[in-house]
């Protein structure tokens, strides 16, 4: 075979990264050893951003790998692959990674809504891309596999209509009129003790 060849890998993804307007990582996830040490990282991601902070393109090669990227206020977000890797893929990954942190966010994409919101767009990442390997590309799947369910909120920070409607799924067969008669003499008889 030929040596210039290479095989297609399902590992096109090398990096998912969100970086502030001043260069620092808020999210980061390498999935190999390109750069192997935190240090590493760091000064791959300053570089990065001084070589695109101020660019209108969307793609750079850069230090031999493929970079696509898009900016919005005061985040910037990066994809990176190798530098034979396909750039559409990296883009589509790179929308699907942007479009869904946006859902999330409400349409309020900038550092403190991603600061408060940072479990979600950490469990995003982990939707599109497990171990360098594209899973999900649909940023709407992404934001449904990432929302929070009702049940998944604590009991004190539901609402009374949440807990209630919560009640009624179990029971299911109970009229609401009888509910409300059974709540109602719930509480009298727990005041009258």
């Amino acid at each position: 075979m030929d040596g210039g060849i290479l095989e297609p890998s399902l590992y096109s993804i090398k990096a998912l990264a969100i970086l502030d307007n001043d260069g620092n990582r808020l999210l980061t996830k390498y999935y190999d050893d390109t750069f192997s040490t935190v240090k590493e990282q760091k000064a791959f991601e300053k570089n990065l951003f001084n070589k695109t902070h101020r660019a209108n393109a969307e793609i750079i090669m850069f230090e031999g790998l493929t970079c696509v990227y898009k900016s919005n206020v005061d985040l910037f977000f990066y994809v990176v692959g190798s530098s034979h890797e396909n750039e559409l893929i990296l883009a589509s990954v790179l929308n699907a990674f942007y479009d869904s942190i946006s859902q999330i966010l409400r349409k309020n994409v900038e550092k403190r809504a991603l600061l408060d919101n940072m479990d979600a767009v950490y469990l995003a990442a982990d939707e599109i891309c497990d171990g360098g390997i594209l899973l999900e590309a649909d940023p709407n799947a992404i934001v449904q596999k990432v929302a929070i369910r009702n049940e998944d909120i604590p009991l004190g920070e539901q609402t009374v209509a949440q807990q209630l409607n919560k009640k009624l799924e179990v029971v299911g067969s109970i009229k609401p009129g009888k509910v409300l008669q059974s709540a109602k003499e719930q509480i009298k008889w727990s005041l009258l003790k």
